[in-house]
């Protein structure tokens, strides 16, 4: 994962995947809880998908403001690049 495009796709796969979201919901501007329905264990479950896949340990703090796509892609863009 290089990009905020690649990113983005990656998120995609699992939140269709594992959590049975529709891709058509899946827009940068979606939010987590509201709109794809997801709820704290769903979030934890994302962030261990996420640590696999970057193999970056991911602080629970990075994730505590994140409320939409975007701010996953950009959280995991910031951890990427650290």
């Amino acid at each position: 994962m290089k990009n905020r495009e690649q990113i983005l796709e990656t998120l995609t796969k699992i939140l269709v995947e594992e959590f049975e979201i529709n891709e058509n919901d899946i827009t940068l501007s979606a939010s987590l809880y509201d709109e794809l329905d997801l709820d704290s264990i769903d979030a934890v479950d994302l962030v261990i998908k996420l640590q696999q896949i970057t193999g970056k340990k991911i602080h629970p703090d990075t994730f505590k403001a994140v409320r939409t796509v975007e701010d996953v892609v950009d959280a995991i863009e910031a951890l990427v690049a650290s």
